[in-house]
């Protein structure tokens, strides 16, 4: 839409408030809105300022003023406020220069797909990522300096099967087996389709919804590929979306990667494909998973720089409670066609040319969407430049290897630290387009060692107590 077409859009709809919207570098969204009588036409040029210094990852106090920039194209109806609002998505500006900020997520997306126009590899790159989910009826967790404690719960928690609900109708989910029970057992089937019909009315097509594999609620509602910035911007909805529906309902959504212990953590599988002239660049066929040369070199490039993309990919500390061995996570460095336990799977459900694609799976729904994506298409344009090959497909369980095989498999990053690492020695590729800058990969690795790590590492964990206090 253009600003104009945006305004009537508002008046047809009844609009009162406008709610800017923009994403923060860790990734979470953030808004202030006004009345509908300030949104006029000049706005989409001029913007409407903000303190930059109260952002996650942004400014300094001394530098607080900037601007955000509101996408006319991003204009869509909220679907849970009480007053009509319209959501606009924007990027962030520097009042002082005019151009924009370096550290907004989006415009790092956007410089992604810029450059790869200008590289002559493709036109479009498309991103589908699954992100998984858990819905709880109950959360609470807190630390002081004496004590800690979390607490998750759930109607189909396992652990509920002998608790007293005045009458407990039982059909709780045992651990590991939530992929695909039917009703009773699946509880939230109603719910999850109140998400599915919420984010069609905002416009984000939706291909499947489901129970996933572990007990507590956990969920999966996949929506249809996108262009890289679009599809980031849909994932952000989708979050907001969900979380939502689940508040209406009284339960609370949790992208958190690894709530639970002993069961499936919550992956985000990104499917990813190149095209060009409206031709999928990864197919040819009679091949290897019908995969061409440079699909090959792309998986080369995404699995040769992991270690540095899951910084910005699988970016918690609680990612790497999902990164172990079991639970289906994918921490080999590997790909294959149909392998689950591979980073990298080639899905085999059709042999259309227009379906192929690769799905990589180390990735989690705790990551900037916009960061992720960029970070995962500039790894695998480095592969296609260089034509990095890839190590040869293991089409086996990877987890029942020979050690001696299995010794020669590398494996994903044991913690956010070495992802930290990794991505501090090997950013070369990401600074090419000047899509991340210097100063992006400086702000993202300081935020997450002092806010996360330092802060996670100078705690005692309840678990110690168990080992330690008879020392």
């Amino acid at each position: 839409m253009t600003p104009k077409e945006v305004i009537a859009f508002a008046k047809d709809n009844g609009v009162k408030i406008v709610d800017f919207r923009f994403i923060d570098l860790p990734g979470t969204w953030q808004h202030f809105s006004t009345v509908i009588g300030e949104l006029e036409e000049d706005l989409f040029e001029e913007g409407v300022g903000f303190d930059g210094s109260s952002i996650r990852g942004f400014q300094t106090i001394d530098k607080s003023d900037m601007i955000l920039i509101p996408d006319p194209n991003t204009a869509t109806l909220d679907p849970f406020t009480e007053v009509p609002t319209l959501i606009l998505t924007c990027n962030v500006k520097d009042p002082i220069t005019l151009e924009m900020y370096s550290r907004d997520p989006r415009y790092i997306a956007q410089k992604a797909e810029a450059y790869l126009k200008s590289s002559g590899v493709a036109d479009i790159a498309y991103f589908g990522p699954e992100a998984e989910f858990y819905i709880f009826d109950d959360l609470r967790f807190g630390y002081d300096q004496h004590s800690s404690m979390h607490s998750v719960d759930s109607v189909e928690g396992f652990w509920n099967s002998s608790r007293d609900e005045k009458p407990n109708l039982a059909y709780k989910i045992p651990y590991k087996r939530g992929y695909y029970p039917v009703p009773p057992s699946d509880s939230l089937q109603d719910l999850r389709s109140r998400m599915v019909l919420t984010l069609q009315q905002v416009g984000i097509d939706v291909e499947v919804h489901h129970h996933e594999v572990g007990t507590a609620g956990q969920a999966e509602i996949d929506i249809r590929f996108n262009t890289l910035v679009s599809m980031a911007d849909d994932l952000i909805m989708y979050k907001y979306v969900v979380k939502n529906v689940a508040r209406q309902a009284g339960k609370l959504v949790t992208f958190m990667p690894k709530p639970i212990f002993m069961d499936n953590g919550s992956g985000m599988h990104v499917h990813q494909s190149l095209w060009k002239g409206g031709r999928n660049l990864f197919f040819q066929a009679g091949t290897y998973a019908d995969l061409s040369d440079m699909a090959r070199w792309y998986i080369g490039g995404l699995l040769k720089h992991s270690a540095a993309v899951l910084a910005f990919a699988a970016p918690t500390t609680n990612s790497y409670r999902r990164l172990v061995p079991g639970y289906e996570a994918p921490i080999n460095l590997i790909y294959s066609q149909r392998n689950r336990s591979a980073c990298v799977r080639i899905p085999m459900y059709s042999k259309s040319e227009k379906a192929k694609r690769i799905e990589y799976r180390s990735p989690d729904p705790s990551s900037n969407p916009y960061l992720a994506f960029a970070a995962m298409m500039m790894a695998g344009l480095d592969g296609i430049e260089n034509r990095i090959e890839p190590p040869t497909p293991i089409d086996l369980d990877l987890y029942d290897l020979e050690p001696e095989q299995a010794a020669e498999v590398k494996h994903t990053p044991h913690d956010l630290s070495q992802a930290l690492d990794a991505l501090r020695a090997d950013h070369a590729f990401l600074l090419k387009g000047d899509v991340f800058t210097p100063d992006v990969i400086d702000t993202w690795i300081d935020y997450k060692q002092i806010n996360e790590i330092d802060a996670i590492r100078l705690r005692p964990h309840p678990w110690e107590y168990a080992l330690y206090h008879d020392v």
